[in-house]
């Protein structure tokens, strides 16, 4: 999952943990196999653990609003490196009916196909090109994938080959890697080439009991 285009990042344990074992993980992963393993172990408690009173994750649900305020929710979403549906539930209770969902664990999968709200759910490394073909979604949203140890920045030229032209990419990126990581140059680089407008890339809440905040990335595709 990881790849060298987050080569510069800080070390990944000055982020705030909040004491989180889990995370202290998962912000140091080695790669695929890696990443898998660890997601299929957390799949049962990831949601408990993540959105509790130590850490406070709102990311999936300000993601979902961003979608709305952008996009709208009637057309076709891919929710990229889904986990276990945190962001489809909250895009399914605005209305959201045509979502599909991808992610590297089995695991995650299995927990996000119980929410019910996925059409389609498949394994996936977003790391490497997807399968799909391209301009197959109005919007794609990705949350908590683009981060330590994690997806790099040139996920996002393949975001934008899955996204419809006039379509919504909405991403968030760890504040901590959003310059260091490659993430702001790589969103620069393809506004540049016109391949995007950058509606915004304002810095929200992600783990707000921990004080952990990311970059919604808001991108319409040309």
């Amino acid at each position: 999952m990881a790849d060298t285009a987050a080569a510069a990042a800080p070390d990944p344990l000055d982020t705030n943990t909040a004491g989180s074992v889990w995370l202290q993980r998962a912000y140091t992963l080695t790669g695929p196999d890696d990443a898998r393993d660890l997601y299929d172990e957390w799949a049962a408690s990831y949601d408990e653990e993540l959105t509790g009173e130590a850490q406070g994750y709102v990311g999936p649900e300000l993601a979902a609003q961003a979608v709305v305020s952008a996009a709208g929710v009637e057309g076709e979403i891919l929710d990229a490196g889904c986990g276990t549906g945190l962001v489809g539930v909250a895009l399914a209770a605005a209305g959201a009916r045509q979502i599909d969902g991808v992610d590297l664990s089995p695991g995650m999968l299995e927990r996000a196909k119980t929410t019910g709200v996925y059409r389609r759910l498949a394994p996936a490394d977003l790391s490497r090109p997807l399968p799909s073909p391209a301009d197959s979604y109005d919007v794609v949203v990705c949350v908590g994938t683009l981060t330590h140890g994690h997806v790099g920045p040139g996920a996002f030229g393949e975001f934008v080959r899955l996204t419809r032209p006039g379509g919504t990419i909405v991403a968030t990126v760890l504040d901590d890697i959003w310059d260091s990581g490659g993430y702001r140059a790589e969103v620069d680089r393809l506004s540049q080439m016109a391949m995007v407008e950058v509606v915004s890339t304002d810095l929200v809440d992600y783990r707000r009991a921990a004080a952990v905040g990311a970059r919604m990335v808001v991108l319409r595709v040309a």
